[in-house]
C-alpha cells in the first residue's frame, strides 16, 4: 500500500484521523466511537489500558455489532503481532471483522538485514496463518519499547515498509509531541509508504506534521480535559476541520 492508496481507502486527502479510545467497558466505547462517527472521524482505535486482552475481545464485538460499517482497529496492549494475529483471526471467522491491528512494538531490528528479522518474520508468518484480512500498523522506534538510537532511525523504518501495511511511530510517550526530525527521517527513509503518528498530536500542533504523516492516531489531543478515557467533540472537530486542508496526497 502506497499514500496515495491509504488516502483513497479513508476518502481523505489530508492525515486520516483514527480516534483512540482507551476502553472501560462496552457503553464507554460504544458512547466514544458514536462521538467519532458523528464528527466525522474516518474510524476509530480502541485500545485496553486497564485490563489484558481477553477481557478486551468481548468489547469489540459489542462494538462491532453496534457499529458494522465503522472502520474499526484495535490495539492489545504490550501484544505484538505473534499473538494478535490469531485472536483476529479467530473473531472474523466468528463474524467480528476487525480492520486494523496497531502494535506497540513490530519488532524491527535496525542492526540486521531482512533475513536477520527473526521476531518480524514470525510475525508475518503468524499473520499468514491466521487468515486475517485487515491493515497492519506496526510500531517503530515506538515509545516505551526498546530504545533505538536517532542515528538508526532511518534504517528501522525502511526495514518496516516490508513487513506492515502502514508504519507507525510517536513521540516518547503518551501525550508527548513527536520530534519533527524524527518524522522527517522517517518520511524520507520509508519513501512513498504510509506514515501514522500515534502519540502528542493536538489540534495546535498537528499542522506541522501534516504534509508528511498520513495518519494520526490520537487520544489525549482530542479528550475531555484532564480525562483519559473520553473523547471531546469539540477538540476533534478542530483536529478534523484542520487535517481536511492539509496534506500533500491527492485523491
Amino acid at each position: 500500500m502506497n499514500r496515495q492508496e491509504f488516502h483513497k481507502l479513508f476518502k481523505s486527502p489530508g492525515p486520516v484521523v483514527l480516534p483512540v479510545v482507551h476502553v472501560l467497558d462496552e457503553n464507554q466505547a460504544e458512547r466514544n466511537v458514536q462521538i467519532a462517527i458523528a464528527e466525522g472521524a474516518a474510524g476509530v482505535f480502541l485500545i485496553n489500558h486497564d485490563f489484558a486482552y481477553p477481557q478486551f475481545v468481548p468489547i469489540i464485538g459489542h462494538v462491532r455489532a453496534r457499529y458494522p460499517s465503522v472502520f474499526l482497529g484495535v490495539n492489545f496492549l504490550a501484544v505484538t503481532g505473534l499473538e494478535a494475529f490469531g485472536v483476529l483471526g479467530d473473531l472474523q471467522r466468528e463474524g467480528v471483522q476487525v480492520d486494523a491491528y496497531w502494535a506497540d512494538d513490530a519488532c524491527i531490528d535496525e542492526l540486521a538485514p531482512h533475513a536477520g528479522q527473526t521476531q518480524a518474520l514470525a510475525i508475518a508468518a503468524a499473520r499468514q496463518a491466521s487468515g486475517w484480512k485487515g491493515m497492519y500498523l506496526g510500531g517503530t522506534c515506538f515509545k516505551k519499547q526498546r530504545e533505538v538510537l536517532p542515528a538508526h532511525y532511518a534504517a528501522a523504518a525502511r526495514m518496516a515498509t516490508g513487513f506492515m501495511d502502514a508504519v507507525c511511530t510517536s513521540g516518547v510517550a503518551t501525550g508527548h509531541a513527536a520530534d519533527s526530525g524524527k518524522i522527517a527521517t522517517f518520511r524520507q527513509a520509508i519513501g512513498d509508504a504510509p506514515l501514522a503518528l500515534a502519540s502528542g498530536i493536538t489540534p495546535e500542533n498537528a499542522a506541522q506534521y501534516a504534509a508528511e504523516v498520513d495518519c494520526f492516531m490520537v487520544a489525549t489531543g482530542v479528550n475531555l480535559a484532564g480525562d483519559f478515557y473520553n473523547l471531546d467533540p469539540l477538540r476533534l472537530r478542530a483536529l478534523l476541520n484542520l487535517t481536511r486542508n492539509h496534506g500533500a496526497s491527492p485523491l
